[in-house]
């Protein structure tokens, strides 16, 4: 025989395709061409395989070898090919039989030597194959407990090429995959260890009850940052769905702890403000990787010193946060990626970050101004809630530890998404923050006259922008959710103006 056939998964963004891995071996010069669109490292597959083959005690065929990827039109990247091409290769020179292989999905590296090396991004590839019906998959050792959560699907580890082959000439078993144990839950930051900061606290707390952005503004000390890293701490775990896409991204990054498993917390990412844009919303030579942003899918994506990182970088975020998808565009096609985070930004008000505030700033006006104006008016016009913090006070610092612990406030917090969920399911909507304006100023939604008099008279004077009437609505339905109202009214509207705004109304 010399056509063989095996399948594997190629991955564009974090969209598995399955794929079939054909060679051919036919008289001639030897040689090795591969076809399918391959990229830089699966071209170089062909030197990985050969020494492989070699070094596992199997023999080389010396014939004119095309070895093809089907789809040929879906670009393929990176050396999870490896495995099948050697299996592909073995089978077309008659040296294996491959009828235990059929509808069997692998993937795998393989090291000079023979050995079976660890892949990213194997958890949407498994998710992938159980989605074309596939039910039995073999993966590197390393990653065969990601592969396992994937439900329906027979996981099996292989460490060597050598292994493999023993498999399907002799019956020899394969790897079980190790029992996946629930890791012990650490107890992170947690919002008692904050002193004071009222006007923080309950606008954390909207914040994560409506999946709203959240801007932290004051001098230094006034607790931005332990605000925002508390954030997660009252956030409820994620749900299958959600944990299954944010894991998968995570396999994508290479970041997946080595116990395997689903990531049931959500997510929180604080890149440096030196970050580049690939660094914030994705990017890379060949096939773009997820950013930071879509790291924090389900999570927290937390920009300290937000006026230090570059404006091109924060202009970037623009339009992920408007639609919850980051697209990637590249000459070789596009990869897209979630990116539904909540982004967090915490900022000083002037250049001279004095402690005491706006009392003894030594900044002149133009330098304020200028310090802040790196913040640009459209990406601030999609941040939901954008509060200002006062300095600490000695009476505030000593009530450290005596404030509401996390744990109590994250009950509110899932209480009132409960709410929310339920009202918007026919939406299919989960949170206030992803409800369209539109359904939000129309009947059954749309709140009295009376209620927004001070919001419409915003709105026409040009102080607040159709987005923000929106948002400021949102923040209404979130503020009566936490209060256990059905509706809003006129009070709720006027504190979502004020956490929009920082002015009493």
């Amino acid at each position: 025989m010399s056509y063989a056939r095996v399948l594997c998964v190629g991955l564009v963004g974090v969209t598995g395709h399955l794929v079939e891995v054909e060679a051919d071996l036919a008289p001639g010069l030897p040689a090795v061409v591969i076809s399918g669109l391959p990229d830089t490292a699966l071209h170089e597959a062909r030197d990985r395989v050969r020494a492989a083959v070699v070094n596992s005690g199997q023999r080389w065929p010396n014939r004119r070898i095309t070895l093809n990827l089907l789809p040929a039109t879906l670009p393929k990247f990176g050396s999870a090919f490896d495995l099948a091409i050697a299996v592909a290769l073995l089978g077309g020179s008659g040296e294996l039989p491959l009828a235990p292989l059929d509808g069997v999905v692998i993937l795998g590296e393989l090291g000079l030597d023979g050995t079976v090396r660890p892949v990213r991004g194997v958890l949407p590839m498994a998710a992938a194959a159980a989605r074309a019906g596939v039910e039995r998959v073999i993966v590197p050792t390393a990653n065969s407990a990601e592969a396992a959560v994937v439900p329906g699907l027979r996981v099996r580890g292989v460490d060597t090429l050598h292994r493999l082959i023993a498999f399907v000439r002799d019956g020899a078993p394969l790897i079980e995959p190790p029992t996946h144990v629930p890791a012990p839950a650490t107890s992170g930051p947690d919002l008692a260890e904050v002193a004071g900061q009222g006007l923080g606290r309950r606008a954390l707390e909207v914040a994560a009850a409506g999946g709203h952005h959240l801007a932290l503004i004051g001098p230094p000390g006034a607790g931005k940052t332990m605000l925002a890293e508390r954030l997660p701490s009252i956030l409820p775990e994620l749900d299958d769905d959600a944990a299954l896409e944010v894991t998968a991204l995570h396999s994508i990054a290479g970041l997946l702890p080595a116990e395997g498993g689903l990531l049931r917390r959500p997510p929180f990412q604080a890149p440096h403000h030196t970050a580049t844009i690939p660094a914030i919303v994705g990017g890379g030579p060949g096939l773009a990787r997820p950013g930071a942003i879509s790291l924090a899918h389900r999570g927290v994506l937390f920009l300290d010193e937000a006026p230090e990182f570059s404006r091109a970088a924060l202009e970037a975020l623009r339009q992920p946060l408007e639609h919850g998808r980051v697209h990637l565009a590249r000459s070789r096609g596009g990869a897209e990626y979630p990116a539904q985070a909540q982004l967090v930004i915490a900022a000083n008000p002037c250049p001279c970050a004095n402690p005491a505030g706006d009392d003894r700033c030594e900044c002149p006006p133009q330098a304020r101004r200028r310090y802040l104006a790196r913040l640009s008016g459209p990406l601030l016009d999609r941040i939901d809630l954008q509060v200002r913090l006062l300095p600490m006070r000695a009476a505030e610092l000593m009530e450290a530890g005596t404030q509401e612990s996390s744990t109590a406030v994250a009950a509110r917090v899932v209480a009132a998404r409960a709410a929310a969920a339920d009202r918007w399911s026919a939406l299919g909507r989960r949170l206030n923050a992803e409800v369209p304006g539109t359904r939000l100023r129309r009947p059954p939604w749309q709140l009295p006259a009376a209620d927004t008099a001070e919001l419409r008279a915003r709105l026409d004077s040009g102080s607040l922008s159709a987005r923000g009437f929106d948002r400021v609505i949102r923040l209404a339905w979130t503020i009566a959710d936490l209060d256990g109202r059905a509706r809003p009214d006129r009070h709720d509207v006027g504190e979502a103006i004020h956490l929009r705004t920082g002015e009493a109304i």
